[in-house]
């Protein structure tokens, strides 16, 4: 009984010696400076301010990247539908940007052009075709063959026209005929309440 009593009290003897030391070094183990708080830490996570976009791009890329509600994003995009009806030529397509795009734009939209009838004149051959009577669709066939053969010789004429006075206008820039007659055409091909852009001058309107 006396073994045992000692071995035990020899035991339990050191505990209340090295327990302190083992609370006092996890106590005293630090990292040597005070927390930071919450700000600092969210400002060390998001990084610096960005710079302002520099381009309407690079401002839709980044205005895509964050969460923006519906609402913004629709008065953004009736922004953007404005400014390019109006003409301005950073919220225009690629193929109607440049000095020399508007120039070809206000050529055509100041002239009245049978190829300005080519959606109705579409239309009416649709309609004709649906018919019963074969003596209507003939007469719609007809008059539609003839149309089509003034139209296609007006867009030649435009085409013509266009590229001669483009180049005498902008004689430094590279005028490829076949691109500014197609772009005549096609602006001219399209009804004037439905051009994009608006047309900024009137039927007949003298241009220099």
């Amino acid at each position: 009984m006396r073994f045992l009593r000692r071995n035990s009290a020899a035991t339990e003897a050191p505990a209340p010696e090295t327990v302190p030391e083992v609370v006092e070094s996890t106590r005293t183990a630090g990292k040597g400076r005070p927390t930071p708080k919450r700000r600092e830490a969210q400002g060390r996570r998001t990084g610096p301010v960005p710079p302002p976009p520099r381009t309407q791009r690079e401002a839709f890329k980044r205005m895509r990247g964050n969460k923006v509600s519906k609402e913004e994003r629709r008065a953004a995009a009736v922004e953007r539908r404005q400014r390019m009806m109006a003409g301005e030529d950073k919220y225009l397509l690629p193929r109607d940007r440049g000095p020399v795009k508007a120039y070809i734009r206000d050529l055509v939209d100041s002239r009245r052009n049978l190829m300005g009838l080519f959606m109705p004149l579409a239309i009416l051959v649709f309609v004709a075709l649906l018919t019963p009577s074969i003596a209507v669709q003939r007469y719609a066939t007809l008059a539609t063959t003839f149309m089509l053969i003034a139209m296609i010789i007006e867009g030649l004429v435009l085409g013509r026209i266009v590229t001669r006075r483009v180049r005498a206008k902008f004689p430094t820039e590279p005028i490829k005929g076949l691109s500014i007659g197609w772009y005549a055409f096609i602006r001219a091909s399209q009804l004037r309440r439905l051009r994009v852009p608006k047309p900024r001058v009137k039927p007949g309107e003298a241009i220099k």
